[in-house]
């Protein structure tokens, strides 16, 4: 394989020195956090208000840190009082790692899980928890001159060169395409026949792509075969009906934007609305932006997470649009809806 081409050397442009990361430091300081607080009856000393707890959580996770010989230190980004106990918000490794705290300091909670509403407007659904498996199932819906789709594809592509075939990548588009007038339906199929019979090379293309968005500068540096490409291309156009749907004006979402079906059914399926949307092991899920979030996320959904998942990539929230800024913040901007 040529050096250009080797993944090795795609995944250290994003990664610092591979050591443990914060998904890993977290677990285990929180898990040490468990057994301490159910051992002794909840963290001792914690009375006096926020403050005092804030200090005390702090220095007990330091403490525990140092007497493992890892030479990190958590800071704190506050404490917050919610739902009737203390929100001490931890930061190890540029992780934010909250644990929670009765108002009387005497019982630590690891996690709170957030319930919606569960009144009959809505339902009474509740956000479901990304299941387990051994390769997880990693589809991302995008538009592809999304700004905020390309954002999150330059925060999983790291994550997605490093876990490799551990994990099952899937790009996938919106059921509706919202900027035609570049060139989306006819970029989004050929990024769709790329996946389906140039699949090696998907990542790469995408890496160009996102640099400028020029497709066709990308489909020669990365030596796609037009050829097949073309065919492809033909062939999803029947299939999907992605020239008959820019021309049937009548059909458009709004009176706007015409349907792109080529992944129709799994848009029904997961009721995807706008890009980006990331679905896992058949769960839409919520993340941040960045490399080592989205790492964080679909780590999770391993039974028995690889020893990638313990890889230190850029903490730094990708901006979105085009280009490898760093100005962007893990906010849920979307297009559509």
């Amino acid at each position: 394989m040529a050096e250009e081409n080797n993944p090795i050397d795609k995944i250290e442009k994003f990664a610092k020195k591979k050591k443990l990361n914060s998904w890993k430091i977290s677990s285990f300081v929180l898990g040490i956090l468990l057994i301490i607080s159910l051992w002794n009856g909840g963290v001792s000393g914690l009375t006096g208000g926020s403050s005092d707890i804030e200090e005390r959580t702090l220095d007990f996770v330091n403490n525990m840190l140092s007497l493992q010989g890892q030479n990190i230190v958590a800071t704190s980004n506050g404490v917050t009082e919610e739902s009737g106990v203390y929100r001490v918000n931890l930061d190890i490794m540029g992780q934010e790692s909250p644990v929670y705290v009765s108002l009387d300091g005497s019982l630590l909670f690891l996690q709170a899980v957030p319930l919606e509403d569960i009144s009959p407007d809505n339902g009474g659904i509740v956000e479901a928890a990304i299941p387990q498996n051994d390769k997880p199932v990693v589809e991302l819906f995008i538009m592809s001159h999304c700004p905020y789709g390309t954002q999150v594809e330059k925060g999983i592509l790291p994550v997605a060169y490093l876990l490799g075939d551990k994990i099952d990548f899937q790009l996938k588009f919106v059921y509706y395409a919202m900027h035609p007038d570049q060139g989306e339906p006819e970029e989004q199929v050929n990024q769709y026949c790329i996946a389906e019979e140039q699949e090696d090379k998907l990542l790469d293309y995408l890496q160009c792509f996102l640099e400028d968005g020029d497709g066709e500068r990308c489909l020669a540096e990365v030596e796609i075969d037009t050829e097949m490409l073309n065919a492809c291309a033909l062939a999803a156009d029947e299939e999907f009906s992605i020239t008959a749907n820019l021309e049937d004006t009548a059909s458009w979402v709004s009176g706007l934007y015409p349907l792109f079906d080529i992944h129709k059914e799994d848009n029904e399926l997961y009721g995807i609305g706008g890009s980006p949307a990331l679905v896992i092991n058949g769960v839409e899920a919520s993340s941040g932006r960045d490399s080592v979030s989205l790492l964080n996320t679909i780590c999770s959904a391993f039974n028995l997470a690889p020893e990638e998942c313990s890889t230190v990539l850029e903490s730094t929230v990708p901006g979105p649009g085009f280009g490898w800024s760093t100005t962007g913040n893990n906010n849920v901007a979307s297009c559509g809806g």
